[in-house]
């Protein structure tokens, strides 16, 4: 025997447990942007410092890793540099295509500890645009940046983290 009103009610709360699964990332999006612990910085091109903390050095550090099956080998030049805040720092990465097929890449990056992520800015980074890398291409990038002066005073180095994606096969899907 069928009990109408309890299959109503079980009916219900699979809607609702899916509509909370399918809300969850945008809501965890918007929790991040407010409490800034995503460790996202921002992917648009920062204006320039122009001031400069001449009394603090913050230590930055430079880590990347490619997605599982990316063929691509990115490193900095530098492990870590110390930075004034407001003062801008260069720092050098290349970049490989290990496969013996034209690629595209993408960088990702990402901030620890999360709150600082705001805090740092990029002039020029190549986690900008798409990179294209021809068959064993090895190419340099400039990542230009520097720390607010408004970063906490407990925050006394951070490291920014890329994520290199392959991104070929999604550029000629989308070009079809």
């Amino acid at each position: 025997m069928i009990h109408a009103p309890l299959l109503k009610r079980l009916v219900v709360i699979c809607l609702a447990m899916f509509a909370f699964a399918f809300a969850l990332v945008p809501l965890y999006d918007v929790f991040c942007d407010i409490t800034g612990i995503n460790g996202k910085p921002s992917l648009e091109q920062a204006k320039q410092s122009t001031q400069v903390v001449q009394n603090r050095e913050i230590s930055v550090s430079f880590t990347t890793h490619a997605q599982s099956g990316a063929p691509f080998a990115v490193k900095s030049k530098e492990y870590s540099v110390a930075v004034k805040p407001g003062a801008m720092r260069e720092v050098m990465f290349s970049a490989k295509n290990n496969s013996d097929q034209d690629k595209v890449m993408q960088a990702v990056p990402s901030v620890s500890p999360g709150r600082a992520a705001k805090y740092l800015h990029k002039i020029a980074c190549f986690c900008f645009d798409q990179q294209p890398l021809k068959a064993g291409e090895e190419l340099e990038f400039t990542l230009l940046f520097y720390v607010d002066t408004a970063l906490p005073s407990d925050i006394e180095e951070l490291t920014l983290s890329y994520t290199v994606f392959d991104i070929s096969e999604r550029l000629a899907a989308n070009n079809n």
